[in-house]
């Protein structure tokens, strides 16, 4: 009695491979997508990082630039009525 074409040892081995290929070929191309996916995401990361370091460097210089004694004794006189003591009104404590 002979088996039918359908179901020899020949045929099932090659469906069998083809199915594994198919397989991995599907795995290869899912496993670009993702890597493209994550490589974009890493991208924008890297963008934002250097806007921040931008933002960072302008918030230390105008930290800067508000901390400057001048500006400080200046809003002081104007804004408070502070003024330097005369020197008849200092006093000298010692230990």
């Amino acid at each position: 009695m002979t088996v039918p074409l359908l179901f020899s040892k020949e045929f099932m081995g090659t469906v069998s491979l083809l199915c594994l290929l198919l397989m991995s070929a599907v795995g290869v191309v899912y496993v670009s997508h993702l890597n493209r996916h994550v490589f974009s995401q890493f991208q924008a990361a890297l963008q934002e990082r250097d806007r921040l370091d931008i933002e960072w460097g302008q918030l230390l210089l105008e930290q800067s630039a508000q901390a400057q004694h001048a500006r400080v004794e200046q809003i002081a006189r104007k804004r408070l009525a502070m003024k330097a003591p005369d020197a008849s009104e200092i006093i000298l404590v010692q230990w």
